[in-house]
């Protein structure tokens, strides 16, 4: 039987600890586990705790953790993924799913043709979301490293900050994403729903940016990092092992 698994955002160590109290709610009154349920918890830390509900109140949930393994492993594969904002539920489908595949930083950027402008309160709020659903599909594929959700820049920002040992954009018109040699690191950068302009390109150009396609077909913003980071990790990651 699988356990219930739980991300716990503070240090965790053998014996009871009570749980911060947005988690505790969740798992005493909306989940509604009882004492004495078996939990699977992990903090960002690589490790995995098991233990038992051993208290439940009304204004704290304590667990007991028991026995301290190794996570899943990482993918060998450092992967920087730089998405061009979409709307609404895309952009949590491109989250959740690159979290699925490995990634471990995404950038939300605002480009040219982005149809998403978010005020300074808005992108506060839309940070906090992203990054529980990057941590609720960490949950759910077994991960134990959180990847980093930054908070959303500009495309020409992000083009001077990012570092890794293979840039590459996507282009309809490019090479095979196979001609390239093997990485430790990738950044990835996907357009946003209207695509790049040229300017944009040719910037991305001047920052050692290599283009490549994903097949004959147009791709869209949400389909192509989850084909690119699939293919990333077989070629370079750990989907081959």
């Amino acid at each position: 039987m699988r356990l219930s698994r739980f991300f716990v955002n503070t240090p965790l160590t053998l014996g009871d600890i009570e749980l911060p109290e947005q988690i505790a709610h969740y798992m005493g009154r909306v989940l509604r586990l009882p004492a004495g349920a078996e939990v699977q918890l992990f903090d960002g830390s690589g490790f995995e705790f098991l233990g038992s509900i051993s208290e439940i109140t009304k204004k704290r949930l304590t667990v007991t953790l028991t026995e301290q393994i190794a996570g899943l492993p990482e993918s060998p594969l450092h992967t920087h993924l730089g998405q061009g904002l979409a709307r609404g539920e895309k952009m949590d489908f491109v989250i959740q799913k690159a979290t699925e595949l490995g990634v471990n930083e995404i950038t939300p950027l605002v480009t040219e043709r982005c149809e998403v402008r978010l005020s300074d309160e808005r992108a506060d709020k839309r940070l906090l979301h992203w990054q529980q659903v990057a941590i609720s599909a960490c949950e759910q594929s077994g991960r134990t490293k959180i990847p980093v959700i930054h908070a959303p820049i500009v495309l020409d920002d992000w083009l001077v900050h990012v570092q890794a040992d293979l840039k590459l954009m996507l282009h309809p018109m490019a090479e095979s994403i196979e001609s390239y040699t093997k990485p430790s690191s990738l950044a990835l950068l996907i357009g946003p729903e209207g695509g790049f302009s040229d300017n944009e390109i040719a910037k991305a150009k001047q920052h050692a940016f290599q283009s490549i396609r994903l097949g004959h077909r147009v791709l869209r913003t949400e389909t192509a990092p989850i084909v690119a980071l699939t293919l990333a990790q077989q070629l370079w990651g750990d989907f081959s092992a």
